[in-house]
């Protein structure tokens, strides 16, 4: 088993990443650095660490997963390669794509696993759109739009989500996640150009963003809103055979944050009354009708995460894509 030492315990360490190092049976959620209580119920094997240097100072740690606030990725994620362990980095990775790739060069200098947890590439809604598309029902791809947009007109709780800095802002938060799925089915794009504004009155922080991939013929917008009170379709696919519409939303950080498991039955499943509408020509007949979403499943990334610690294969996410990712990030923002 793979020894886990997870950084943080906010909603990614204590939702979207622990029960998953729980259940997974390649893993051993051997310790959390935190100043909060944790919940024996689920963790009785777990141990506190006050520190970080505590942390990677143990021997008995081979990965760790650091879910602290952005600013603290690359200096975490460079000491604990330095230190000899395997790294899980929440997204963003860093700030800029330079931090990037000192990482990304260093892990490959210490044959240490960096991996970024870009789990969105493995929510149903979008893994149902890339096979659709993958599939050729909708014929060349011309147009490809997603929103990720919430109604949250309050300012964050969290001060540090709130604060200008490094990585802050919402394209660094939620544009990572949706830049990284556009490059896992189209790659690089041509060119790019879009902005990111303030909304919400009091704001610090760039809280939305409308950003254009352009990939010749193909166009890829991605826009993102804490002020959309009434959802459109999540993603909208045209291409020269067909459409393809989904709204709603993949349901495993709501089922995560409940308390449920990845192992436990309909984990993932999404009701039918948001399953996708299909309309193309097939075989000269025009048809229209509804695909089936497939069940989103983050522990995919984990299964990956750990054939490639102990198999020593590629991480599925390519570090490739994740420094383009950065650099459209950093085109504009800067």
């Amino acid at each position: 088993m793979i020894n886990v030492g997870l950084v943080g315990f906010g909603l990614s360490g204590r939702y979207l990443q622990s029960p998953f190092f729980l259940s997974n049976p390649s893993f051993n959620l051997s310790g959390i650095v935190t100043s909060q209580e944790i919940p024996k119920e689920y963790f009785a094997r777990t141990q506190k660490y006050l520190s970080f240097n505590q942390l990677i100072e143990d021997p008995s740690i081979d990965l760790i997963s650091i879910c602290s606030p952005n600013s603290t990725h690359f200096e975490y994620c460079k000491l604990a390669l330095e230190a000899g362990k395997h790294v899980l980095v929440e997204k963003p990775i860093t700030a800029s794509s330079k931090e990037a790739k000192v990482l990304f060069d260093l892990a490959k200098s210490n044959n240490k696993v960096l991996a970024v947890f870009q789990n969105r590439r493995y929510d149903g809604d979008f893994m149902t759109v890339k096979k659709v598309i993958e599939s050729g029902v909708l014929g060349e791809i011309l147009s490809y739009e997603a929103h990720f947009d919430r109604y949250n007109p309050v300012l964050n709780t969290k001060k540090w989500k709130e604060t200008v800095g490094p990585a802050s802002g919402i394209l660094y938060d939620l544009g990572s996640h949706m830049i990284d799925q556009a490059i896992s089915i189209f790659g690089k794009p041509q060119s790019i150009f879009g902005e990111s504004f303030t909304q919400r009155e009091g704001s610090e922080i760039e809280d939305a963003f409308d950003l254009r991939m352009d990939y010749g013929k193909l166009k890829v917008t991605i826009k993102s809103s804490l002020l959309v009170k009434d959802e459109g379709p999540r993603y909208k696919i045209h291409g020269t055979k067909g459409t393809f519409t989904k709204f709603g939303f993949d349901g495993q950080e709501s089922q995560l944050r409940s308390g449920w498991f990845p192992n436990m039955p309909g984990y993932g499943a999404e009701e039918p009354k948001y399953f996708g509408s299909l309309k193309t020509s097939l075989g000269g007949m025009e048809f229209t009708g509804t695909i089936d979403t497939i069940p989103g499943n983050w522990d995919f990334l984990f299964i990956d995460l750990a054939n490639s610690i102990q198999n020593q294969t590629d991480f599925g996410i390519k570090h490739e894509d994740i420094i383009t990712q950065i650099e459209i990030i950093e085109q504009i923002t800067t």
